[in-house]
């Protein structure tokens, strides 16, 4: 299963609210420049039971991509209670009344194909790739652990001694990932992003089958959840087959909005420190809370985007270009914005230092690059060109039908709908310099932001 880490590095470009769904791909603009763009047509709807359905037809190759979206993360846990939402994301592959515990991943590996979950603070998502033939079994495998667990306490017992065994490797025994979830509580004061998405070790290890059983009935039902259908199908087919399967599921009660916790003002720059002897170069980042495309004012997002992009999104940017192949002071630096979130985000620039540079000359100049933006803009080129790599980041993208799927996926999940994903290249489009020069000097200011330092031992005392 992978972790809320992995995922996020895989896929932070396509998760970003952006796709171009109307443009040719590259193949066809390569044989045929004057080919009129092809039309991928997105078919929405809802079952009798709430669940919603996205289908987004692609037939360039025999495969399809099958996800189902629970709007229930990390951040919707009860307190005292954090890493249920992980936890249970295990406990889905376990026996059902009409499946013994292994036949569904079985099932899949039988017929060559892949498939997965993970946890996020903001929802929950399970995913096969198969061929299009075998779509209903996966369908209805789905919809049988919808609501069919088995949860005894031996299945929740074995299954908490795995995550907790988890917690330990992906997080205990790596400096950086110990650094991240310190940063986070200390940039959230209030927020429940702030708690880790696996969960705090003395609360996973209360976790029991009362918990489970309980998240389970509240969250795990079809008018919580999202279906994604990526690939070499049809509408009719998919609804077809939707309702066969997933139809016969029973609605559960209507849900309360999820409202959490305000995030106060910020008003401090804070700043978390790791030394740790596994450490062989040092590196830091800077984050500052920012709006999501589901809390900003009209446009604030997508200006947000492309400021990250421009600042730090690849070796076109002005961090690399400045500290990377101009001063030579840096190994890396850059930028990025989590824009798919239900509530407010988070935009951060990191960068380490390269041969004989110190840390904090680094620090200087990404601080330097920043007030710079804030302070002078961007020129219309840059920003153009900013816009075009973006939007020919997202054509790459939807060559593979899983980016495809989440960009819906995450998208509906947090607020979001079908017309906010096909609307989203005009949005960028339309963004001006003096846009993203002002939500630069409105958010990132270095007195509101929290600064994150890993170094190795020798420079505890430094």
């Amino acid at each position: 299963m992978t972790s809320r880490a992995e995922w996020l590095r895989t896929t932070l470009l396509a998760t970003s609210l952006a796709f171009t769904l109307t443009g040719p791909t590259l193949a066809d603009s390569a044989a045929s420049p004057n080919t009129k763009p092809a039309e991928f047509k997105v078919t929405d709807f809802l079952l009798d039971n709430g669940m919603e359905v996205v289908v987004i037809p692609d037939h360039r190759a025999p495969i399809v991509t099958h996800m189902v979206w629970y709007k229930i993360g990390s951040a919707d846990e009860p307190p005292g209670k954090s890493g249920i939402a992980h936890f249970f994301e295990h406990l889905m592959f376990k026996a059902t009344t009409n499946h013994a515990a292994g036949e569904f991943d079985r099932a899949v590996s039988d017929i060559g194909g892949s498939n997965n979950a993970f946890t996020s603070y903001d929802y929950t998502a399970f995913h096969e790739t198969v061929a299009p033939s075998a779509l209903e079994q996966m369908m209805g495998f789905e919809a049988d652990r919808m609501r069919n667990l088995i949860l005894t306490d031996d299945v929740i017992k074995t299954e908490r001694d795995v995550i907790l065994e988890e917690r330990r490797s992906r997080i205990d025994n790596n400096p950086q990932a110990v650094l991240d979830e310190e940063v986070d509580a200390t940039l959230w004061q209030n927020q429940p992003y702030r708690i880790p998405v696996i969960g705090w070790m003395q609360e996973m290890e209360q976790l029991n089958r009362t918990d489970a059983v309980a998240f389970y009935d509240k969250y795990y039902r079809p008018n919580n959840a999202v279906l994604i259908v990526a690939g070499d199908v049809e509408p009719e087919t998919v609804k077809a087959l939707a309702e066969k399967t997933y139809g016969k599921v029973a609605r559960g009660p209507d849900l309360p909005p999820r409202i959490r916790p305000v995030e106060p003002e910020q008003n401090t720059k804070r700043t978390v420190t790791l030394t740790d002897a596994r450490v062989s170069v040092p590196s830091f980042s800077t984050q500052w809370v920012v709006p999501s495309y589901h809390t900003a004012r009209p446009g604030e997002a997508e200006a947000l985007d492309l400021l990250a992009e421009i600042l730090g999104g690849g070796n076109r940017s002005r961090l690399y270009q400045a500290l990377v192949v101009k001063q030579g002071i840096a190994s890396n630096a850059g930028a990025y914005f989590q824009g798919t979130m239900l509530d407010d985000t988070n935009l951060t620039v990191y960068g380490a230092p390269r041969g004989d540079a110190r840390l904090a000359d680094v620090e200087a100049a990404v601080d330097a690059e920043v007030a710079r933006v804030a302070s002078g803009g961007v020129t219309p080129d840059e920003l153009e060109k900013a816009k075009d790599r973006y939007i020919r980041s997202m054509v790459f993208a939807r060559d593979k039908q899983d980016s495809m799927a989440e960009i819906y996926g995450s998208t509906l999940a947090t607020g979001g709908n079908v017309q906010d994903v096909q609307q989203w290249p005009d949005r960028i489009r339309k963004v001006t310099a003096d846009e993203v020069k002002a939500v630069a000097a409105r958010y990132l200011v270095l007195s509101r932001s929290t600064t994150g330092y890993l170094l190795p031992q020798q420079q505890a005392g430094n």
